[in-house]
Formats: structure tokens, sequence, C-alpha cells
């Protein structure tokens, strides 16, 4: 891939700024202008953003209808009726509703969970599910990281005698439903203080303002905060402010006491024993959390979420694995043939988004399939299935373009859409498609900017050898958890050598393990580079290069540095 890279050398000003901060944090001018990158300019901000307080947490009695969500909470636990918890099929959905399911579990048992069926009753509230609801004599419906769109359903619902609070995070249309509280901090009228929580965080608010109504001490809500890194991390939602300290302590709650559910999907992931980050939730513990709804049924994924016992918590991780394996064998197969569509439709060629649809592709993994082909061309991606003559799918975009108004702009030809910036849900009619791929790249050609079509790559600090020790690390590693808004560092060398004894590994010969000089310092310094063996030949040249990195700690050996080198590049002579 040709990467673009992107680094804007810091001022005079900025450089005596991270000078100054360095001195009162006790940590490297470097270090110090990483955070004034990030906005983080004082003594106490940095302390509060490398020790976030769970003390610090916003109010939840600040987001609009709280306070009519507990009340009618509190008037159906009271008058004993029966409570549905209901939830989207993703990892936000399932890991919302089984917090919110355990923690009122505790208090109150007339409390059930119900994740809808992706292929019978698509995304969020169904009328089945309402249906379901009522037969049961269910009086109150707790819904999850869904339902902001479901006007008409929710009005359904209440003919049938069934209440809503709908706890979502998706951007909301004009009219709202007719819910009994709607507590969505994306509300144009929202009055709390920070907009990017997810589902689950929005379910954890919730939870937070029914415990702090009913003098349920804090401390019994800690134990739940594995749910919100996990959801935090999957969900790609920006990790600062109140997400930063739900998922620095979620993390924490994963790694020191896991629940049950999660102790088993790490197990069955090889990963007991390692330190977990966010890297190890997007890339192994929640596409397994997400390929239960994608292949069967989410409310397995719920079923192990809250399961008790370890054993049995083992075999149900271990049957979500197979789901994981079998979602695997599709995507690649169904990546593989958007590709060769890709590349056979001249018209897709020049246009700054790809739209494609086939009937034989598998509802369930479009939405990766989008992503993984967004990832590869650079290019908002809109990929389709037909089901009954409806085309059902999902939209990916690249950084900085909202793809959520290039699809608002469709909405008539669309039957149903939701989401937010960089992932949408939609679906429209068949014969539709020819006429919304037009607009969509119309809009998509109007409105992205040239940089958001490159692999570009932003470098955060330029370096040489001789800055890079064990402090460095230690210190590097305060500034996880890394997402959105708080990515992992990216560093810059020039002017680097072979040390000699650069070799290519792998099984296919595809990576090259790296011992490495610059032109500045004796330092030896120690990488890996995946999938960049073409680059092997110029490198033992002996010709001087350049290289972007992150810098890791050796996972085989414990406190030795490691750069994990994303690009490399000839020097410039």
């Amino acid at each position: 891939m040709n990467f673009k890279w992107n680094y804007v050398p810091p001022t005079s000003e900025r450089k005596q700024a991270a000078k100054e901060l360095a001195d009162k944090i006790g940590m490297s001018p470097i270090l110090a202008d990483l955070l004034i990158q990030r906005g983080i300019k004082t003594e106490s901000a940095a302390k509060r953003f490398f020790r976030p307080m769970l003390s610090e947490l916003i109010d939840p009695f600040l987001m609009n209808d709280m306070d009519v969500a507990v009340d009618r909470l509190n008037d159906a636990m009271g008058r004993k009726e029966r409570i549905m918890v209901y939830g989207d099929y993703d990892v936000d959905g399932c890991t919302a509703v089984a917090l919110v399911y355990k923690f009122l579990q505790q208090f109150y048992s007339n409390i059930e969970y119900y994740i809808p069926d992706r292929y019978e009753e698509g995304y969020g509230v169904s009328r089945k599910g309402i249906d379901y609801a009522a037969e049961r004599d269910v009086k109150l419906i707790i819904v999850l990281d869904c339902g902001i769109k479901a006007i008409d359903e929710i009005a359904y619902a209440k003919e049938r005698g069934v209440d809503f609070i709908i706890c979502d995070h998706h951007v909301p249309d004009e009219e709202m439903p007719p819910a009994v509280a709607i507590l969505n901090p994306k509300r144009e009228d929202s009055t709390y203080p920070f907009k990017d929580l997810c589902g689950c965080g929005v379910g954890f608010k919730f939870m937070q303002a029914f415990a702090k109504n009913n003098g349920i001490p804090f401390s019994r809500l800690i134990p739940l905060l594995d749910f919100c890194a996990v959801s935090i991390a999957a969900d790609i939602v920006p990790v600062v402010g109140e997400n930063r300290t739900l998922a620095f302590h979620g993390l924490k709650q994963l790694n020191q006491n896991p629940s049950i559910g999660l102790k088993a999907i790490i197990e069955i992931c090889g990963l007991t024993g390692r330190e977990l980050t966010m890297s190890d939730i997007v890339f192994k513990i929640g596409p397994r959390i997400n390929a239960s709804g994608r292949m069967q049924n989410g409310t397995e994924a719920v079923d192990l979420l809250v399961e008790k016992d370890f054993s049995q918590a083992l075999a149900e991780a271990n049957h979500v694995n197979e789901y994981n394996d079998q979602r695997r064998d599709i995507d690649k197969q169904m990546t593989e043939e958007a590709n060769e569509i890709v590349a056979r439709l001249e018209s897709q060629q020049h246009m700054q988004s790809i739209v494609l649809y086939d009937e034989n592709w598998k509802k369930g993994v479009v939405g990766i399939v989008a992503s993984r082909l967004t990832e590869l061309y650079f290019r908002p991606t809109v990929v389709l299935t037909i089901i009954d003559g409806l085309a059902t799918g999902s939209a990916r975009s690249v950084a900085g373009f909202d793809i959520y108004d290039a699809i608002k702009s469709c909405r008539d030809l669309l039957q149903n859409f939701g989401g937010h910036t960089y992932a949408v849900g939609l679906s429209l009619k068949q014969e539709n498609i020819p006429e919304f791929r037009r607009r969509f790249q119309e809009y998509v050609s109007n409105h992205i900017l040239p940089e958001q079509t490159q692999a570009l790559l932003d470098i955060e600090e330029e370096v040489d050898f001789r800055d890079i020790n064990k402090k460095l690390l230690n210190d590097l590693k305060k500034f996880a958890p890394h997402g959105p808004n708080n990515p992992k560092p990216l560093f810059c060398t020039r002017n680097v050598y072979d040390y000699g004894t650069s070799k290519v590994v792998g099984r296919n010969q595809e990576h090259i393990k790296l011992e490495l000089v610059d032109s500045l310092s004796s330092n030896v310094m120690n990488g890996i580079a995946f999938g960049q063996s073409a680059a092997a030949r110029y490198i033992k040249s002996k010709r001087s290069f350049d290289i972007v990195y992150t810098i890791e700690e050796n996972t085989y050996k414990r406190g030795d540095i490691q750069l994990q080198i994303e690009d490399i590049q000839p020097s410039e002579v």
C-alpha cells in the first residue's frame, strides 16, 4: 500500500509548552507534546488523562428523560410488572443487554431479555418482538443500542399495553418515537455534556442513575464495566472523556476479574495470562460475540455473557467460536467476490465511492465486507444483499467523511436507515439500487476531500533512536486505552540502516524482522514489519530509508522494546 505521510513539525511555541509540561509531569518532552496534540496542556489535565477516576463520571441525571426512565423502572418493579431487556444483535447491543439484565436481576426476578433475529426480524425493534413481549405479559421494554427510529413499532407497542424506555446512541430523526423516556446523548435537545457514548454506555448510565436513586452503592456497578470496555472498543467510538474513563476501568476489570462469559471467551481466544488491550477486544473478543448474531441469533451471545457457571460458559464460548470460524470463511469468500466485481466494473474504477450488491451474499457479513473494501480502496462503501426483493446492507466510511449524512441525502429512496458517522445500516427496494448508487456517488464526489481517499499515516513525532528507551516505553503505556481520538502514537525516524541482520520471516516469507541503526546514535533497534517483505531487497542494499512505527513491548521478551513498522520508504537523497 502506498501511504502518504502526514507530519506537521511542532512550532517553537509548542516545543516550549511541551518542555514546560514535561518538567511538571516528569516525562519526556516527546510525550508531553503528544499530550498537547490531544488538547491536554496542564499538569492537572495530564493527571486526569493518565488516571481517570470513576468518581468523576458525569451525573447520569443530566441526561434528558433520565428521571422519567428511573421513575418508570421503579414503578414497574413496585407493581411487579414483567420487564424485558431488548437489544441489537451486535457487540454493543449484546453487551448492553447483558449489563442491564445482570445488574437488575440482582434486585428483581421478573425480568427477561430478547435479541431480535437478524434474518427474520431485521435491525431494531420488531413487531414480532413486541407481540412476543405482549403475549408474555411484559409491561415495560428497555431497548438498548436501537429504537431511536422505531416510531411505528413503539406506537404499536403502546396499543398493546407495552411501554418503552429507549437507550440509544444513534442519530435520531426530527420525529422521535412515543416512548416513555428516550435516553440518547445525540438528541438535538440533549443536555448531556458528552455526546459519544456507545449503546452499552447509555445502558450503564441508566443503571448508574437507578442505583443512585435507590441507594445502591456504585461499587455494585464496577463488575459490569468489562462489558463497557468491550463495547467501546468494538463499536469504535471516541476513546476520550467519559468513554476513556469507562474503558480504562473496564479494561482493568477485564484483566483482573472478568465476568464468567468473557473469561470463557478470553480462554478460547488464547489470551489467558496476557494483559488485554483494546486491540485484543477489536480483533479477538468482539468478533466472537458478533459471530452469534451474524450467523444465527445474538441471543446465544447474551446467554454466554450472563452465564454464571464457567464450564457451561466454556461450552457456549466454543460454540460461538465455531460461528466465528464459519463467519471467517464466508467473509473471505464474499470479500474475494466483491474485489472481483470492483475490478470488473469499469464504472467503479474512477468513482470515489463503491456500491455493490449480490443476492447470494449473507446479510450478517455484509458489514465486515464493506469495512474490508473501505480499508482496501479508501472509498466510502455500501454492500447490499437481496432478501425478498428488498436490498439490505451496510455502509462504512473513511476517516473524516460522514457517511450518515451521505446516506441521509438519499432517504427518499430508502425503506429504512440508521447509524452514525462511520457506519450505517440501510434497506431499499431492489429497483431503487441504480438510482441510489448514482445519487450516493454524486454526494460523495461533491463532499469528500482528496486526502480522505488516500492511505494516510498521521505521524505525531519525529524522533531519533537515542530518544527511545524503557522509560519512554513505560510512560507511553499510560496513554492507553487507545481508539478514535486517542490513537496509538505513530513515530517517524529518518535515515535508518539495516544493521546487517534483518531477514524475511513468516510462513509465506511475508514479514521482515529488522535490526536497525540510525545515523545519530549507536542504538540498535529491533522491529517487525508485517506484510512488507517487498521492501527487503532495498533494506539489504545498505541504502538509508525512513520508517513510520509504533513503539511496543516485545511480547516474547518482557521489557524489551520492539518497533512495529507501519511503512518503509527510501530516504530522500
